[in-house]
């Protein structure tokens, strides 16, 4: 696990702002660094040593030095294919995953890509042909960020590194802004700095003489398979992750595992026979998940690592952890994960995470949300919009208005992901200028599209796994573990489990009792009843309670009153919504959250003297 930045072209000083570029993602890769600037390009590497730890540093050439690659990321069938590229002639000087990329372009070119398995951001450099060549693993596990400047591309795994570029100029994304206060991500291709973009998950790119061409070369496509029972799929998915797991611990240094109290982090930590899992808690008994992974632990005959936050530690790391964020982030998990990215870096190098389980196996409880609504559905739908209407003009709250609102919109309507912080009509009430570029709508279409044939839960699912799942878990799993210079790995998604995943029916994944139904059975083979039954918590953290506290209500009050609010927020808006919250009116704490996460991380990238 590394990371890597460079630009096409020449500058002045070319090898200064290179080695800028890479000082500033130090943390991605501490153990070593290394450069190739030939002229045409300049690439800068940080290493994180964890396979082939002698010979594996980058950036790396091939045989006649006119390819050379930098990489972040694991490939797990890299064997193999070393095996296969050799039969084909290919000479190979280390054992590591790198050099099994740089082969496999030279013998397949961009069709190289759907023979991976893995993580993976790279960019390939081949100089007698002049062309530049990079791409994203299938489920965006792996960042990679680039901005065209002067017909040049700059490229990097972490956002910092093109702000050292010096012709970038650092301006803020209000149509970013505006559409993260819904989503409470950066949910755009283009990030919240003008003009510095996300390359997508499955996708790749082609610089070559001043124009880049971006094509995607993968999708996920869910096709249920009514033929097979419950019983097969459980085998199935059981054999997948068994499998997943395995080549998720391939490495020449110690893996751990994170362990909470769900279902999908224990069945990794059940299956993974390591020695270590890590786990962090609050000092609020709903709160807290350190009794539970010790008690799992022990049961599994593992160590746990836990600690236990504190709420000024909490608050302390704020600024910390939208710093390496890039962009906002309003999931208050993501400082939790933080924590436990530190606590597992005292020990290990490599960590095993439970993410993906609930986009590929039905896991939010949000999902279960089309069947409670079936009953309205007997009721004509222009009869349900005419009752919604009705009690949406009520001025009351009362048991069941959400619901009859609800059940009078498609899941088109309804359903952006699993966050829904602010609608269109509220971040108009709060914002100061709108551009009205884009709709909560409109940027879910696309994907709805796509699906227009599948259930609903199916439907949810596609949304998550192309917004949700990278905007928010992908992207908090990646930047927080390595702030902590831990690599993070995901043995759910993986491309094999997923080929499981995909043909599952609904009604394996999702009933009126449970979620993830399929994959909680085999999770059973390993885990006691009460921990494969238990239902989905995610990171919980009591950001409801401490805002109600004068102390952590007057800094965020501090926040809303500055400079920086006034720029882009009515004040007397975000004000009203913090002080109904403290008040008891309302449970505002995620829409504060929200507001609060963004001028954070505004002060740290624009307000700070550098």
């Amino acid at each position: 696990m590394c990371g890597f930045c460079g630009f096409t072209g020449q500058l002045l000083e070319s090898e200064v702002v290179l080695t800028n570029m890479m000082n500033k993602i130090i943390h991605r890769g501490p153990d070593s660094a290394g450069q190739h600037i030939d002229g045409k390009v300049a690439m800068g590497f940080r290493r994180l040593s964890i396979i082939d730890l002698d010979f594996g540093s980058q950036p790396m050439y091939n045989e006649t030095d006119d390819i050379v690659i930098t990489f972040n990321g694991e490939i797990y069938n890299h064997q193999e294919l070393r095996e296969e590229l050799k039969a084909k002639g290919h000479i190979f000087k280390n054992n590591s995953d790198t050099e099994v990329l740089i082969h496999a372009y030279e013998e397949y070119g961009k069709d190289m890509l759907n023979k991976l398995r893995g993580m993976f951001a790279f960019v390939i450099w081949d100089s007698k042909n002049e062309k530049l060549f990079g791409a994203r693993d299938f489920f965006g596990i792996k960042p990679f960020y680039y901005a065209q400047i002067d017909g040049e591309l700059v490229f990097a795994s972490e956002i910092k590194s093109i702000l050292e570029y010096p012709k970038y100029k650092k301006e803020v994304n209000k149509d970013a802004l505006e559409n993260y206060l819904t989503f409470q991500y950066s949910v755009l291709p283009e990030t919240f700095f003008k003009g510095i973009y996300k390359l997508m998950p499955s996708h790749c790119f082609t610089f070559e003489k001043g124009n880049l061409t971006i094509e995607r070369y993968w999708e996920p496509k869910f096709e249920a398979d009514e033929s097979k029972s419950f019983d097969d799929f459980v085998e199935e998915i059981d054999a997948a992750m068994q499998d997943s797991i395995k080549k998720h611990k391939i490495s020449d240094v110690e893996v751990g595992s994170f362990l909470s109290s769900g279902v999908d982090s224990s069945y990794v930590a059940a299956c993974f026979k390591g020695d270590k899992t890590f786990t962090v808690g609050f000092d609020y008994a709903k709160y807290n998940e350190i009794d539970y992974a010790k008690s799992l632990s022990e049961k599994i005959k593992i160590d746990n690592y836990s600690k236990l936050i504190s709420t000024d530690e909490y608050w302390d790391a704020i600024s910390k952890v939208q710093y390496h964020m890039d962009e906002p982030l309003a999931d208050p998990s993501a400082i939790a994960l933080y924590f436990v990215s530190q606590t597992a870096a005292k020990h290990v190098k490599v960590s095993l995470s439970g993410e993906g389980a609930d986009e590929f196996f039905g896991g939010y409880n949000i999902y279960k949300e089309p069947d409670a609504l079936k009953p309205m559905h007997v009721i004509p739908k222009p009869l349900r919009k005419g009752m919604a209407a009705v009690v949406k003009s009520m001025p009351f709250k009362f048991k069941g208005k959400n619901y009859i609102i609800r059940s009078s919109k498609d899941v088109e309507e309804r359903f952006i992901g699993n966050a829904y912080m602010f609608t269109k009509e509220g971040r108009e009430k709060i914002l100061k200028s709108i551009s009205g570029k884009y709709t909560p709508m409109s940027i879910t279409k696309p994907f709805y599209e796509k699906v227009k044939d599948k259930d609903d839960v199916t439907k949810m699912q596609y949304i998550d796994i192309h917004l949700w799942l990278i905007g928010d878990i992908l992207l908090k799993a990646d930047k927080m573990s390595m702030a902590h210079s831990l690599e993070v790995r995901v043995p759910f998604l993986d491309k094999e489990v997923f080929e499981v995943a995909r043909h599952i029916p609904t009604k394996y994944k999702v009933t009126k009792e449970n979620t993830k139904v399929a994959m909680r059975e085999a999770a059973h083979r390993y885990l006691p009843d009460m921990v494969a039954e238990k239902k989905k918590l995610g990171f919980p953290v009591p950001i409801r309670i401490w805002l109600k506290e004068d102390r952590y209500y007057n800094i965020v009050k501090e926040a809303f009153e500055s400079e920086a609010a006034k720029e882009f927020f009515n004040t007397d808006a975000i004000l009203k919504i913090l002080d109904d919250h403290k008040n008891g009116k309302e449970d505002n704490s995620r829409k504060i959250w929200t507001i609060y996460m963004f001028l954070v991380w505004h002060k740290e990238y624009f307000e700070k003297v550098a």
